[in-house]
């Protein structure tokens, strides 16, 4: 890869030449806008401008993906065919900088309201590896996290605090010991619980740090608990200060509602694990010819530093094919570019108990992962203990190529979680 040059990748939907269009886009998204300008040189257009590198053509479609009101106005209406490529074009490094909000506005920005498309969507970002060691790397990601846990094999399996919002400090603690005592790795606060009245985030906090450290001292076992702290950036970074003050080691932040800027001075203001949550994705995700794919997706919020990105969960609640969960999970896994160990954990969750183990580790075949299960631990018929231990021992099962129904004949936890949420898979 050139080093003076990033590539972003696009699938395009357009009734007009995709040459064309393509050449708008690199246009639009640098030095040109929808005619030349004084000033416009050849020198400046050889220096700043977008290039296209490619385009590959894919099956038409028949109908429009999006409305279009531009292309409705043009004489004779809509048209009847609706082109579909691929196009890749190559961004100057130098007319963006080390400018996060601006390279998402350049690979992004005002591409989806072209006239000119039916359907834009941003699939992938290649970086050359001087141009992403100007941005920040994670504090932990992997192996840190491991380190602040005590697990060094194996997945962290993790839990949510459900009520997702409701219990008041001393509840939530008393929660968070209950699930320390049924040996969880990791806990995590639902993204609509930051600093609620009835259980103020500073007292939460304290309450809940108070067993952690508890428990540590009985066991001798770290626990990590993922705080939500979304708020405005100075309120964040003061939540993240009291996290730390309590020996606290992770922090959680609803990405797509704090920003690229916030999440960036977050992460220079603190050494805590940065779990990026990354609710609200589906808004700019869920449309197949719209939005952003999330290799595009979670490039740009590694840049700002985060330690693990969530994937949601394989056979799970929400709306994502289990291929898209899995590609995820390889994209989190992966360098960004190559020689540069910046890899995060993925975090799976959504409806996640036992009976998904079999399938997340067929797909992904690596422990490095958060394995988040809600219900599949706290609904239990035998208590959380037991729904830890039943996914504990579904990933024993795995790997030793036993199937769960096997395996559970020796295994009680996991029997019984099988009878409980087999019928509700």
């Amino acid at each position: 890869m050139n080093s003076q040059s990033f590539t972003a990748t696009y699938l395009i939907e357009t009734p007009l030449d995709p040459a064309r269009v393509a050449e708008v886009m690199a246009g639009e998204q640098s030095c040109g806008t929808f005619t030349r300008v004084q000033g416009e040189t050849d020198e400046l257009r050889a220096r700043a401008r977008a290039r296209v590198e490619s385009i590959d053509m894919l099956e038409p479609a028949a109908a429009p993906s999006l409305p279009n009101a531009w292309l409705a106005r043009q004489p004779g209406g809509m048209p009847a065919e609706y082109r579909r490529a691929r196009v890749r074009i190559a961004f100057p490094v130098a007319n963006v900088g080390a400018n996060l909000p601006t390279l998402a506005a350049t690979v992004g920005g005002n591409l989806y309201d072209l006239g000119e498309v039916t359907g834009l969507r941003l699939e992938s970002l290649e970086l050359p590896a001087n141009y992403r060691a100007q941005f920040d790397m994670p504090r932990a990601g992997i192996a840190g996290t491991r380190e602040l846990t005590g697990v060094a094999s194996g997945p962290l399996v993790g839990t949510i605090i459900k009520p997702n919002v409701g219990l008041s400090p001393e509840q939530t603690a008393h929660l968070a010991a209950q699930l320390c005592a049924a040996g969880v790795d990791f806990i995590k606060d639902d993204e609509v619980c930051a600093n609620p009245s009835h259980a103020p985030l500073a007292q939460r906090v304290a309450a809940v740090m108070a067993v952690v450290r508890a428990h540590r001292e009985r066991t001798g076992r770290q626990v990590m608990v993922a705080f939500n702290i979304s708020d405005e950036t100075d309120a964040m970074r003061r939540h993240a200060d009291l996290v730390e003050r309590e020996e606290g080691t992770c922090v959680m932040a609803s990405l797509n509602h704090c920003g690229y800027s916030a999440i960036q001075t977050l992460r220079r203001g603190t050494p805590l694990a940065l779990h990026g949550h990354r609710n609200g994705y589906g808004a700019l995700s869920r449309h197949p010819m719209l939005g952003v794919g999330f290799q595009a997706y979670q490039t740009l919020w590694r840049l700002a530093g985060v330690d693990h990105m969530h994937v949601h969960g394989l056979q799970g609640k929400f709306s994502q094919d289990d291929r898209e969960v899995v590609d995820s999970a390889r994209d989190c896994l992966a360098p960004l570019t190559p020689g540069i160990d910046d890899a995060v954990m993925p975090a799976f969750s959504s409806g996640q108990w036992a009976g998904t183990v079999p399938a997340t580790w067929s797909a992904v075949r690596s422990d490095d992962l958060l394995f988040m299960s809600g219900g599949g631990i706290l609904a239990h018929p035998d208590g959380p203990a037991a729904g830890v231990l039943s996914i504990r021992q579904a990933w024993q099962a795995v790997r030793e190529g036993q199937s769960l129904d096997d395996y559970a004949r020796h295994a009680p936890e996991l029997r019984r979680a099988i009878e409980f949420f087999g019928n509700r898979a």
